[in-house]
């Protein structure tokens, strides 16, 4: 058939071959296969109907044409999502939303066709889930901006995904885009049910699932204008920045952080929103220079803690600077991460197996974690060293009931092997900060 998924390569045609004209919509297989790219680089598990990336380039070519056929057509009709309970840091659950294999193609098709189109409406001080930008982004920007105004704001929106205003969000996505076919699967996703493991399916009226391609982009459309726009057409002397449903508002006074928290709750009600009550409050970014006394002098933000700590500045003096490092609840995290891992149980592998298992994970808690402040990452450090000495202890017959003789062995190691664990080989980014007179 012209126009049809190769079924040997699973190229795309040409652009330039025909396409039926008996299809309502025209979408382009280049986007198709675009889209299958990015689901499969992300991987991901397998929704309701159980099948995997694997399992769908099993039959790749006939899979991809149903999704271009079903959707050009006007009759593709996503299926359930698989709702799946995640557990939260702070304790509790959230449910995770997963689409199938091929229902992620299809919001992914979507998707790439709404990122170019929203990317230049959005603030330029919203970060979560956007191109080019990431979340140390962020918290550069808040840290400079706490450097700067004595006050802020920490909010939080409670089940932000769970509560949005579906007629809402349809009527700004009608501002911004004509093509039929969008707001006519867009309508369909926001409708589609969540199916528990025990089969049951839940309608829903608002919100959108937490875990879909498609979802980000929507919450950030519905915030652009529940939140951000809102902020810099009536409070535009006020720096903000926002990731997904976390956000901060920097303020000059007490008084008008306090005033911002009522304003914001009006305007969160008034778009189906609520702000979280023990997530939100009113911070002092205490320093050397700032005298004043307050209850609340530390906030959370995006894994890291920004609270006075002791710097050294460029001209090698001590004084205390507002500052992020990694936040306790993301190394207790780190460490439950590891400890649910039984490493010290695993004696069937060599130290090189124990290095390779553990190097991906650590590698990016580094690589996130160590941006700021990286010195407060040592005690995830410490704590992973001494699991390779529970590993030794019961490996090693000649170390067993000798801790001191373990650790002592240890040493020898990281002497002759410094770069067998990533977080040997990355002391270096366990620094100290230091920072320039502002």
């Amino acid at each position: 058939m012209s126009g049809c998924f190769s079924r040997v390569t699973g190229q795309l045609p040409r652009e330039d071959e025909p396409v039926t004209s008996a299809k309502p919509f025209v979408i382009s297989k280049r986007l198709v296969w675009e889209a299958y790219r990015r689901v499969k680089a992300n991987r991901g598990a397998a929704g309701i109907d159980g099948q995997s990336i694997k399992d769908f380039d099993c039959d790749q070519s006939r899979n991809l044409y149903r999704i271009w056929n079903r959707m050009s057509s006007g009759s593709y009709f996503p299926p359930a999502v698989k709702a799946v309970p995640i557990p939260k840091k702070t304790g509790g659950e959230r449910i995770l939303g997963v689409p199938t294999v091929s229902d992620r193609i299809a919001q992914t098709v979507v998707t790439l066709l709404l990122e170019p189109i929203l990317e230049p409406v959005f603030h330029d001080d919203s970060y979560g889930y956007r191109p080019g930008k990431s979340a140390h982004d962020a918290l550069s920007a808040t840290r400079k901006r706490c450097w700067e105004r004595d006050w802020v704001l920490e909010y939080d929106i409670r089940g932000l995904f769970d509560n949005i205003n579906h007629g809402l969000l349809l009527k700004a996505l009608r501002h911004h885009c004509d093509e039929r076919w969008v707001l006519l699967y867009v309508e369909r996703w926001l409708t589609a049910p969540m199916q528990g493991k025990d089969g049951i399916r839940a309608s829903r009226t608002v919100g959108t699932p937490q875990g879909g391609p498609l979802s980000p982009v929507l919450a950030n459309l519905f915030l652009h204008y529940a939140l951000d726009r809102w902020l810099s057409v009536n409070h535009p002397d006020t720096p903000f920045c926002r990731y997904a449903d976390d956000g901060i508002l920097h303020c000059r006074s007490e008084a008008e952080a306090n005033w911002l928290r009522e304003q914001l709750a009006t305007r969160l009600r008034d778009c189906g929103l609520e702000m979280h009550p023990e997530k939100t409050r009113v911070v002092y970014c205490k320093d050397s220079r700032r005298t004043e006394t307050h209850e609340c002098v530390t906030f959370d933000f995006l894994g890291y803690t920004f609270r006075p700590r002791r710097i050294v500045d460029k001209r090698g003096k001590v004084r205390t600077g507002f500052t992020p490092a990694v936040s306790r609840t993301a190394m207790t995290a780190m460490r439950q991460s590891i400890r649910r891992g039984h490493l010290s149980l695993r004696s069937e592998l060599s130290l090189g197996d124990l290095a390779r298992l553990t190097a991906p994970r650590v590698r990016g808690w580094i690589r996130y974690y160590c941006r700021f402040r990286g010195s407060e990452f040592q005690p995830v450090a410490d704590y992973i060293d001494k699991v390779i000495v529970r590993w030794a202890m019961r490996k090693y017959k000649r170390l067993r009931g000798h801790k001191t003789r373990a650790f002592a062995w240890l040493d020898r190691v990281k002497r002759s092997y410094p770069g067998l664990f990533v977080h040997w080989c990355a002391r270096g980014a366990f620094s100290v900060e230091v920072m320039g007179a502002r």
